[in-house]
């Protein structure tokens, strides 16, 4: 959130820019390192608190500075084309280490990744028209700004029920992804292959849906984004209820085109409806959701296994994801929308 509101009330492509900068200096220092030995611990965990600072303000002003490179009406596209590019990104650059292993040691890895971080710096740096954010004259601070970042939210409740639909959902959905799945490889006698392939099948599924929606213009974002919950709910629940390889890869490929309809849609609303001065700190309010949700859902997910059973578990999860995405549906379509004013709240929800 501190991240967040600094890249609110600063240049986000020069933060951005800023950033990647940063973290290419200090993956050349991780390289130079391991070139004389180990790095001791101490120095790992600054090298991590450092990285994981320069990306929390790197991560807000990237997802906020869409809307201003990129016209309302085509937030949709632009944010599946993204998601797309990360989906594909997450599972090639695992399988480059090995081929880097193979030429170059560790030391040599790490100056390849510093490398990628000059390659972001530079398109940042190639992007010229970037529309102007209002900003106050005076900065107002960091705690006043994170106050007028939340009215921001609150004043558009259906953006917030979309939020904690999605927060609450992933608590239910989340765990069984992390200790469900394994127990469910284990119940139909697989092994870390066949974990490695239903976790594939949803990320290419995923993949693929993110695509899909880069080519589609939705119009009522909010309802799309809450109404994909019960669809992966649907997903979920017939998973537990089976225990063949060949029932699980097609609804693990359901799971993975649903995921895609649950945040690509969210990240559009919230950049069409909340303002640029704001919309920083209202990504990161959300990924502050989910980085509670993903570190509550796995021990409740174990817990409910061990008590109730691996297919009463999912079913339990499907059902939940389906009326909890039932009452958010209700919720919208029983709120009159809001009059939208301003020429970057066009979007209808």
């Amino acid at each position: 959130m501190l991240g967040a509101s600094y890249a609110d009330r600063h240049d986000r492509r020069r933060l951005m820019i800023g950033a990647d900068l940063l973290r290419l200096v200090l993956l050349l220092g991780l390289a130079g390192a391991l070139l004389h030995g180990t790095v001791p611990l101490p120095a790992l965990a600054g090298f991590a608190l450092c990285e994981g600072s320069a990306s929390a303000v790197f991560t807000p002003a990237r997802l906020a500075l869409v809307p201003a490179i990129v016209p309302a009406g085509r937030l949709l596209q632009a944010n599946g084309i993204l998601q797309a590019c990360f989906m594909a990104s997450f599972g090639i650059g695992p399988l480059l280490l090995g081929p880097l292993l193979a030429v170059t040691a560790m030391p040599g890895v790490m100056a390849v990744n510093a490398a990628t971080f000059a390659v972001s710096a530079a398109t940042l740096a190639g992007i010229r028209h970037v529309a102007p954010a209002a900003r106050p004259g005076a900065d107002p601070g960091m705690l006043r700004d994170l106050a007028a970042g939340w009215r921001a939210v609150r004043s558009a409740p259906d953006v917030l029920l979309v939020l904690g639909t999605f927060v609450a959902a992933l608590v239910l959905a989340s765990g069984f992804l992390a200790v469900g799945l394994p127990a469910w490889v284990a119940r139909a006698h697989g092994g870390p292959g066949t974990l490695g392939l239903l976790q594939g099948t949803a990320g290419a599924a995923e993949l693929a849906g993110a695509l899909v929606l880069s080519r589609l213009r939705l119009r009522r974002l909010a309802l799309t984004a809450a109404g994909a919950w019960a669809v992966l709910g649907g997903f979920r629940l017939f998973l537990g209820a089976t225990s063949r390889l060949a029932a699980g890869l097609p609804l693990m490929a359901g799971t993975g085109l649903a995921s895609a309809a649950t945040d690509i849609p969210l990240v559009a609303l919230l950049q069409a409806r909340i303002p640029a001065g704001h919309l920083g700190k209202a990504m990161a309010l959300w990924y502050t959701g989910i980085a509670a949700a993903i570190t509550i859902s796995p021990p409740l997910a174990a817990v409910a296994i061990r008590a109730w059973g691996l297919t009463a578990s999912f079913a339990l999860s499907g059902a939940g994801l389906a009326a909890l995405s039932a009452l958010s549906l209700l919720r919208l379509t029983r709120r009159r929308p809001a009059a939208v004013t301003g020429a970057t709240h066009k979007a209808v929800p």
